[in-house]
């Protein structure tokens, strides 16, 4: 089979922290993406601005420069198109080339808000292309994630009963943020570390354990002033104030299942920034009948990014012999690459294999952003 022709919308050389380029770029570039996908196109703020990326990442010289989306969406040789802008503008920048039925891959959050995500979703079926489109919850790739579905699809500690996530992060700090991330503390932007942070913990978790219906919600801002500090130079440059919840209760009930009991509790507590001292930044549990799974993780709640590159644990607690076990995970190759690119690789190999139930859709995205948007709609900042 041909190559899929592929276009990049927001491959940066400026942005140290480009997501495209981090994470997208590697896996394209590689012998294995190669053969599955040919990037065909760049779309960036300008022509000028894609064609200096073109040259800086050394690609075909036959690639050819955009600096409009309708323009990019027009062209008859593009497959699929990869958006990986920052949040709010991903509707604007991926909306053309829905429209003109290509196939999409959008980074997570799909836009900046629920109805524009569901408008999203539903052209793509009007389109006939739902099972065309994907979203970067690449967190159903994680190998940690794998191994704990695994074992509870297994049966290895009976049906689940309940389960518990304790997390921290979002940001490096509780208290600052980089000017980088300043948007951050803007909700309408749709970026931020509820959306982000907690939303791809909430999505992975839901991969792993089956759906849940959110039966309750307390959000909280504990620190409206955020201190922006220029890296550079460890100074505080300015204090905005956010209107982001940076602590998030959830409490639902997990749809039963041949691996889930009736009326089985799933339970979420995540705040921005650090943990306790000494703490593990994501402590996972899942208890079942006849044991309990334990994940926990040391470099963050990110673990469908770059915490996943720090050690995680996976123990089990047999209740019969009433012993501890470890339980080891692996990657399933490219690892030559970062671990982020390791992920967002898998995701492409599923698109490309064309199974829709190994990859998150516009569909998928879309109902993730209306539970998050409902638990917003009890939120208001102070």
């Amino acid at each position: 089979m041909s190559p899929i022709r592929t276009a990049i919308i927001g491959l940066s050389i400026s942005a140290p922290n480009n997501w495209a380029r981090h994470a997208h770029l590697p896996y394209l570039l590689s012998p294995e993406g190669k053969a599955k996908f040919q990037i065909v196109a760049l779309c960036n703020s300008s022509v000028d601005a894609a064609q200096h990326a073109i040259d800086f990442f050394q690609l075909s010289p036959e690639t050819r420069a955009y600096g409009d989306p309708e323009a990019l969406a027009a062209d008859p040789d593009v497959q699929l198109v990869v958006c990986a802008t920052r949040a709010d503008k991903h509707y604007e920048t991926i909306l053309p080339s829905v429209r003109r039925g290509k196939d999409a891959y959008v980074e997570w959050p799909l836009a900046q808000n629920a109805a524009l995500a569901g408008e999203l979703a539903a052209l793509a079926r009007e389109k006939g292309k739902e099972g065309r489109t994907m979203v970067g919850l690449q967190g159903w790739y994680a190998p940690a994630v794998v191994k704990v579905r695994e074992l509870v699809r297994s049966g290895r500690v009976g049906k689940v009963l309940s389960s518990e996530v304790r997390g921290a992060g979002g940001t490096n700090d509780r208290a600052m943020m980089p000017p980088a991330l300043k948007y951050f503390a803007d909700r309408k932007v749709g970026g931020n570390p509820f959306t982000i942070g907690f939303g791809h913990l909430f999505d992975f978790v839901q991969s792993a354990l089956g759906e849940v219906q959110v039966l309750h919600s307390r959000l909280q801002l504990q620190r409206p002033d955020v201190k922006i500090r220029d890296p550079s130079t460890g100074l505080i440059v300015e204090t905005i104030r956010s209107d982001v919840p940076d602590l998030m209760f959830v409490t639902g009930s997990l749809q039963a299942s041949e691996y889930v009991a009736s009326g089985a509790t799933l339970h979420f507590r995540c705040r921005r920034g650090q943990p306790f001292k000494g703490e593990d930044p994501l402590v996972w549990s899942v208890n079942g009948e006849k044991g309990e799974i334990r994940l926990r993780a040391s470099g963050g709640m990110s673990i469908g990014a770059g915490a996943h590159g720090q050690p995680i644990t996976i123990e089990i607690h047999d209740f019969d012999t009433d012993e501890v076990q470890n339980v080891e995970w692996s990657w399933q190759g490219r690892e030559e690459l970062d671990v982020s690119a390791r992920m967002v690789g898998a995701l492409y190999e599923a698109f490309a294999a064309g199974d829709l139930t190994k990859y998150p859709t516009f569909d998928h995205a879309s109902k993730r952003h209306d539970q998050l948007d409902e638990m917003l709609s009890h939120f208001s900042a102070p």
